[in-house]
């Protein structure tokens, strides 16, 4: 079994979902490997990786609309000193997911026709994240 590892940096624009799907195609693509797994690690603890819906946006603006909701921001939270957002983002990191897995074959993501890959930013500010982007298989 072949193992394939990059780290992908990425810009986000502040709070928002960033889709990254053309991306860790390209690397899964570059890996070589056709038959496998490709798994996903983003290093972070206010933001998230997630998979959803790519074709209608209005899904993921109801979604962040949901979870500003569920986690509102404010300086009602004892961890504060990096900002009225940092707490919340961490909250809503627990609640979602930094790690994903995708079969592969015949060298492609098998993800479903309307699904995406996002990085889901919780902070107001634009951040560098890093995504780890492990291919293993054949």
């Amino acid at each position: 079994m072949a193992h394939y590892q990059k780290i992908l940096t990425i810009r986000t624009r502040g709070k928002s979902l960033q889709k990254i799907t053309a991306q860790i195609q390209a690397i899964v693509a570059e890996s070589g490997i056709q038959t496998g797994l490709c798994h996903l690690f983003l290093r972070h603890t206010s933001a998230s990786l997630i998979i959803q819906e790519n074709a209608d946006p209005d899904v993921l603006v109801d979604l962040e609309n949901f979870l500003a909701k569920l986690v509102p921001e404010g300086r009602h939270y004892i961890h504060s000193t990096e900002g009225p957002d940092d707490m919340p983002a961490h909250i809503r990191t627990v609640l979602t997911k930094t790690s994903e897995q995708i079969p592969i074959a015949q060298g492609r993501l098998l993800t479903g026709t309307w699904q995406g890959i996002y990085v889901w930013e919780h902070r107001q500010m634009a951040h560098h994240r890093e995504l780890v982007v492990h291919v293993m298989g054949d």
